[in-house]
């Protein structure tokens, strides 16, 4: 196959001034030393990555800035990743970045939402990087607002548009809750690409507009929170910044609050505690004077699961504690999104907390209440079944253990999430050392081929 021309002359300009014009693999393992270095992070770039960035593409952060340092410490000068080379409208711009006005927030998500639904990209295996969620945080609570995102340009789009976006919304819902992570996202993200990337390109009012970036915010939250779920952490982390950028433009304080603490959450399962907390504290600072109960119980839990990770056992009881009070004044009012919040999600957050800070008993205070959930949220009910199994083989009552355990590994197999695995896998691990009982033989034989994959 013939060479394809060089396009990114500003790249190849600089790989032969620092002379890896003709060492390109060389330059790749610069990089990925570069970024195993500074970031803990394990890149496999080499001399078809160079041969495709020198040809358009572009790699993903932090990829551009080490791609910079390495040529600044060759040259013995500064390079800026502006002289790269990686610009343009039909890129893809980098989407753990936090996007400074309306219109780059539309392409950065857009590109995002594209990658999303190709299965060959990129964004599956995108690296996450602690630094970049805290970052993102403290853009989205000290930018300047948007003063209008009001467009003049393409079709005209109408509240009725919106309206229906939000009825495809409640329905992505029901398929995660139902099904897991795994089952709907590359539907979710072929929707964002076709359906909702056009609107936002499209012409609308201020008001309008508005409305338009809240129900974009809340699908890419959706999208982030199916990729954490089956464990794309990069994916997820990227989808929620760009909801968080989303949420700004609509002016919608609470949803960006509920974002953060799912960079949280994320945190607290990558067992990351600083960062847990840091992101849970901005997201109960930055909701407003005055989030409805249920939001208040459901930003609260995500701070007592964080203070708990990190083994702050009077941060988690003031925290859980203060979501409980909201939550028994909660009326059924506030955000659609939030209303799934029920005691039982509360009760599952004090569960794991108390098995994180080592109190299997106190936790199991918590079993009957974790349980009682909609019918149709068959992940949470899988979720809570392997939590609750767990607490009992912790505090000893294995044959109680044993029966739920075969249950919980019912409910997982019926959905491809990578949490729910993850639930499983830390019940046999509790469960390994009672192998002669029955009944866990046989959880721990099927449990260990029995799983789905997630995709």
């Amino acid at each position: 196959m013939a060479s394809r021309p060089v396009s990114n002359h500003s790249l190849a300009d600089l790989l032969a001034e620092a002379a890896f014009d003709r060492s390109h693999a060389a330059f790749a393992r610069q990089v990925n030393r570069a970024a195993a270095r500074e970031h803990g992070l394990i890149l496999k770039y080499d001399g078809a990555s160079v041969y495709w960035w020198l040809r358009g593409r572009h790699p993903e952060q932090p990829g551009p800035e080490l791609i910079a340092r390495v040529l600044g410490a060759r040259l013995h000068r500064q390079v800026s990743v502006a002289e790269l080379g990686f610009t343009g409208r039909d890129t893809d711009r980098d989407a753990l970045a936090f996007p400074v006005t309306v219109p780059e927030a539309v392409e950065t998500a857009a590109g995002l939402w594209r990658r999303f639904g190709q299965r060959d990209a990129p964004a599956s295996t995108a690296p996450f990087v602690t630094a970049a969620a805290a970052e993102a945080g403290w853009r989205w609570h000290f930018d300047p607002p948007d003063t209008s995102v009001a467009r003049t340009a393409g079709r005209n789009v109408t509240a009725q548009d919106v309206t229906a976006l939000r009825d495809c919304f409640e329905q992505f819902l029901d398929l995660d809750r139902r099904h897991g992570g795994g089952h709907a996202r590359t539907f979710l993200a072929d929707f964002l690409t076709r359906d909702v990337a056009p609107l936002l390109r499209g012409s609308y009012t201020d008001p309008v507009g508005r409305d338009l970036f809240s129900i974009a915010a809340e699908l890419t939250g959706v999208a982030g929170f199916m990729s954490y779920d089956i464990s794309q952490q990069g994916a997820a982390q990227r989808s929620f910044i760009q909801a968080l950028r989303l949420s700004k433009a609509s002016g919608d304080r609470t949803y960006g609050a509920h974002i953060l603490a799912n960079l949280a959450t994320q945190a607290v399962y990558l067992r990351l505690p600083g960062e847990a907390v840091r992101l849970a504290r901005a997201a109960t600072d930055g909701a407003g004077r005055r989030p409805t109960p249920t939001v208040a119980a459901r930003l609260l839990s995500s701070q007592a699961t964080a203070h708990a990770v990190a083994g702050d056992l009077r941060g988690f009881q003031a925290a859980i504690g203060k979501a409980a009070d909201a939550l028994d004044r909660a009326d059924g009012t506030g955000p659609s999104w939030a209303r799934y919040f029920s005691s039982a999600h509360l009760a599952g957050s004090a569960m794991r907390s108390l098995l994180d800070l080592g109190r299997p008993g106190e936790a199991l205070t918590h079993q009957n209440q974790v349980m009682n959930l909609p019918s149709g949220n068959v992940r949470t009910r899988a979720l809570h079944t392997a939590l609750t199994a767990t607490a009992l083989a912790q505090a000893g009552h294995i044959d109680a253990a044993a029966h739920r355990a075969l249950e919980a590994l019912a409910l997982a197999q019926r959905i491809r999430s990578r949490r729910a695995q993850d639930r499983i896998s830390l019940l046999a691990a509790a469960l390994t050392p009672h192998r002669d009982i029955a009944e866990v033989g046989d959880f721990l034989d099927q449990a260990g081929t029995d799983l789905p994959r997630p995709r």
